[in-house]
């Protein structure tokens, strides 16, 4: 059997990664080539962004002591996990899509066979422009994530580049063709 592609979407606050994550899923829903990864948060159900399962910080460490996580990693406060049930996901020959942190792409790199970076961005007019619009920043925190920088992609790792500035359809169209094209 062949073995699947980990793709790996990454990008800033506010370039959309989570509504054209969702827009992939709707247009791939039937094609089963395609697995898209649910997140385990220590964020309230409640709290808005993405459908993950809410955790306490408790009970993400009880599980990560377990063994029950193929990721792990923090960010902005919160803990993130990757269910450990992907890799076998991938054994079978899905393509696995996650939602996911650049610092985690080199051990992410270590752990999968095939990785492949969907890396979004938009403008920083656009980011800003998101960020106010969804009212969980305010304008300092808005300011910093703007400024923010980051790391390159490490050498050897495919990278996809979608540039989110336009409508949310084409959008999901640049993220539906990166999935669907052979990388490796």
């Amino acid at each position: 059997m062949t073995t699947g592609t980990f793709f790996l979407v990454v990008g800033p606050s506010g370039v959309g990664k989570d509504t054209l994550l969702d827009g992939a899923r709707a247009a791939l829903k039937n094609d089963k080539r395609f697995l898209f990864a649910r997140r385990t948060i220590t964020r309230p159900a409640d709290a808005g962004g993405e459908d993950h399962d809410a955790v306490t910080p408790q009970e993400f460490t009880r599980r990560k002591q377990a063994g029950a996580f193929l990721l792990t990693w923090d960010a902005h406060g919160l803990e993130y996990g990757l269910p450990i049930t992907l890799a076998r996901a991938l054994g079978e020959g899905s393509n696995v899509v996650a939602n996911g942190s650049r610092a985690t792409i080199a051990e992410l790199a270590r752990l999968v066979p095939k990785l492949v970076v969907v890396e979004v961005n938009a403008s920083p007019e656009v980011v800003a422009a998101r960020l106010h619009a969804r009212g969980r920043e305010n304008e300092a925190q808005v300011a910093a994530r703007v400024a923010r920088t980051v790391p390159p992609v490490p050498d050897g790792i495919a990278l996809v580049r979608i540039l989110n500035d336009s409508d949310v359809s084409a959008g999901i169209a640049k993220l539906v063709a990166a999935l669907s094209e052979p990388h490796l």
